[in-house]
């Protein structure tokens, strides 16, 4: 599976909220680096965190491109209620060795009514 596609079914499964089925799309040693937060290391934690953010609040991602580049797919997304973001996953083997994820923590707290620290 190349980087792209593993990106396209990252999508469909966040769509899903399915925090198991995501984490599985994960090496054992993975770090999530979601910018506007500390890194999430580990696939067990990687699916804990998954949890706490679909039981906060319904996520949705529309892609808008998604570009490969050797191992290393970039994501493009928008959601329904206006928020933009870019994600890089560097995948190795048929799953993601390391994730980066870049969009405003205080615009999504605020599309979500949850409360900014």
């Amino acid at each position: 599976m190349r980087p792209k596609d593993l990106v396209r079914l990252w999508v469909d499964t966040f769509n899903r909220a399915d925090a198991g089925a995501l984490a599985a799309l994960y090496h054992d040693d993975a770090v999530n680096h979601q910018v506007a937060l500390d890194p999430v290391e580990g696939r067990a934690a990687i699916r804990a965190m998954f949890e706490r953010e679909f039981a906060a609040a319904e996520m949705v991602c529309i892609v808008e491109n998604i570009f490969e580049d050797g191992e290393v797919a970039i994501l493009e997304w928008r959601d329904p209620l206006g928020l933009r973001g870019c994600g890089f996953f560097h995948v190795r083997d048929e799953r993601i060795a390391f994730q980066r994820g870049y969009w405003d923590k205080l615009s999504f707290l605020r599309l979500h009514g949850l409360p900014v620290a």
